[in-house]
Order: structure tokens, then C-alpha cells, then sequence
């Protein structure tokens, strides 16, 4: 059933397994302990950084079907996307299984965005079990939107630092977590056109698809435990905060963004993390273990994405960006 611009499920399709492999600084703050694997180093035994992030991908992909007690013949889609140009890794990853793959891009909202078509994919009946999963790492993203790291350019106050860490989910009818609704988000584009500022970028997004959620399923901030988004980093954080309160609503008491919390010091990193890996490492780690021991029972997840290029940014472009939102509860 649609309403608005939410989908709501009528089986309500459940978090069935997940899974994160995570680089070598995020395993120093809260989810080292949570995640899978941890790299102490982060070309992961590969040559090439790209190489080690699709290595990264397909490992939180085969662990977390692993977990779940599926087998490759169970999952009838595998629904994934990168920041990387034609999402390489995901694609790449995607030929060492047998699943039907579908590949998506929503930059760093590629984790919600994937979510929900595999929640949409196993409510319509057409397959039993889907992966959902994306990753990033810093080193990739940083030659393919700023500078190559031998050039060693300052980074400005204002930036974020992409995450090493791949996430994965299996959805399916059995688990402790089921997805009630998803919220498909607008894009909007306020004019920045700093492209190391993507907090203040994709923040007008995520209050528009959080809104757009509030109206369409008649809640408030207070209903759930956690709002949980991704990746704003500190200053879009505040951002979208103060954005909330002017449309009437007050987030603060229960709004956390992944990349706020995924590094030990956020002052060390400037604004926090960023990148698709962001918001995967930190659901398929923590938030989703603290729901399975029952600690969180409703979160409402909206990552953050902007859709920006080195083609678009040189041409002098602002950034569009999107934010979509899926909705979780503990069963």
C-alpha cells in the first residue's frame, strides 16, 4: 500500500542477518566492536584500493548470508550499488555469486535505497530472501571526487572523511526485525556547489524525506527510539536539526547520524565519516545488534546521498541530493 510518498509493507519483510567488515581506523571506535571483520590493513591484501573494497563488499555479503543459515540458492536477489564509477564494486562483487543482481546508486543513501527495493522485492513475492549491501573506502573515493592521497592536500575544516567498511542485510520473512515502511525520497538541491561540504549539501534532503515520512505515516520524532541518519557528519547534523525545529518538529533528543559516531574522536576527523560505507557499517553493526538484543524497538533510518561527479563539480554545478528512509521494528 502506498501512501504518499511511503510504501507499506503488507508482510512486512524481516532483517533476517547482517553483517560489516570495517577499515582500520573505524575499528578504533564504536563498532569495532561490532562488526565482523576488522582490517588492520586496509588494502585488505590486494593491490589496489578499489580492489580491496569490492573484497570488503563481498565479504559482508557472503558472511552475512552465512549468518542467516542461507545458502546461495535461497537469496533471489542481491540489490547493491558504490560510489565508484559504474558501481564496480558492486557489479564486481555481484559475479561471485549466483544471485539476480540489481544495481542501484544513491550515493551515500545507496544502504537505505538498497533496502528498500529488497524489502520490495521479497513483499511482492518475488524472491524469498535479498541481500542488501554497498561499502566505500576513503582511499577510492578520494581519487575519484578530490585529490589522490600522494598529492596530499589539505583537508578543509568543513569535510567529512569517507568510510573503509562494507555493510550487508538479508531480507526475508524470518528475523526479530521486521520493515514496516520506506519512505522514497525527493532530490533537492539548495545551491551549495562546495564539494567538501557535504553535510550542509545533503541536509535539506534528509529533512524532506523526514517530513515527507512524519506526514505520510502520521508519527512523530518521539515514536521512535532512534533517528538514525547518514551521513551528515557534525555540522549537517546541526543542520538538520535546526531545519526540523523551524518545520515544528524537535529531533534532538533521538536523532544520531552515523557519521557522528563512527570514528572515537570526531575532532581528529574534522566533520566526521561520509561515504556509502557509512551508514552500511553502522546499521549492520551496532544498530542492528542493539535491536536484536531488544535495546532499540523502532528506528527510522534515513541515509543521505549526494549526487555529485567530477564532471558535474567542474562544470560548476551545485549538488542534488536525496535522502530515502526505512522504518524498523524490533518483533
Amino acid at each position: 500500500m502506498r501512501k504518499g510518498n511511503t510504501i507499506f509493507f503488507k508482510t512486512q519483510p524481516r532483517v533476517s542477518s547482517f553483517a560489516a567488515v570495517c577499515g582500520s581506523k573505524e575499528r578504533e571506535g564504536i563498532i569495532g566492536g561490532y562488526a565482523d571483520v576488522t582490517l588492520q590493513d586496509d588494502m585488505y591484501g590486494e593491490s589496489t584500493y578499489e580492489k580491496a573494497e569490492c573484497k570488503m563488499l563481498s565479504a559482508a555479503i557472503q558472511i552475512s548470508v552465512a549468518k542467516g543459515g542461507f545458502t546461495e540458492s535461497d537469496i533471489g536477489l542481491m540489490v547493491s550499488g558504490d560510489l565508484l564509477n559504474q558501481i564496480i564494486s558492486a557489479s564486481f562483487s555481484a559475479r561471485q555469486f549466483r544471485f539476480p543482481f540489481l544495481g542501484v546508486y544513491s550515493a551515500c543513501s545507496t544502504m537505505s535505497e538498497s533496502m528498500l527495493v529488497a524489502a520490495m522485492s521479497v513483499d511482492s513475492g518475488f524472491a524469498k530472501a535479498a541481500v542488501a549491501a554497498t561499502g566505500s573506502h576513503f582511499a577510492s573515493a578520494e581519487r575519484q571526487y578530490r585529490y589522490p592521497l600522494e598529492l596530499g592536500c589539505t583537508r578543509p575544516p568543513q569535510s567529512q572523511w569517507t568510510v573503509t567498511g562494507a555493510g550487508s542485510c538479508v531480507i526475508s520473512d524470518k528475523g526479530n526485525i521486521k520493515i514496516t515502511n520506506a519512505t522514497i525520497g525527493k532530490v533537492c538541491d539548495w545551491g551549495v556547489t562546495d564539494v567538501n561540504n557535504m553535510g550542509a549539501a545533503m541536509a535539506p534532503a534528509a529533512c524532506s524525506t523526514l517530513l515527507q515520512h512524519f506526514k505520510d505515516t502520521q508519527t512523530l520524532p518521539q515514536d521512535y527510539d532512534i533517528i538514525v541518519t547518514g551521513d551528515l557528519g557534525a555540522l549537517g547534523s546541526r543542520i538538520l536539526k535546526d531545519l526540523m525545529w523551524e518545520k515544528g518538529y524537535d529531533i534532538s533528543a533521538n536523532h544520531v547520524d552515523c557519521g557522528e559516531i563512527i570514528y572515537k574522536v570526531i575532532e581528529d576527523e574534522f566533520q566526521g565519516g561520509s561515504g556509502a560505507g557509512c551508514s552500511a557499517v553502522v546499521m549492520n553493526s551496532y544498530i542492528f545488534t542493539k535491536m536484536a538484543a531488544g535495546l532499540y524497538k523502532r528506528v527510522l533510518f534515513a541515509a543521505t546521498g549526494a549526487l555529485l561527479s567530477t564532471v558535474s563539480s567542474g562544470q560548476g554545478e551545485s549538488i542534488p541530493c536525496i535522502s530515502h528512509a526505512v522504518e524498523l521494528e524490533g518483533v
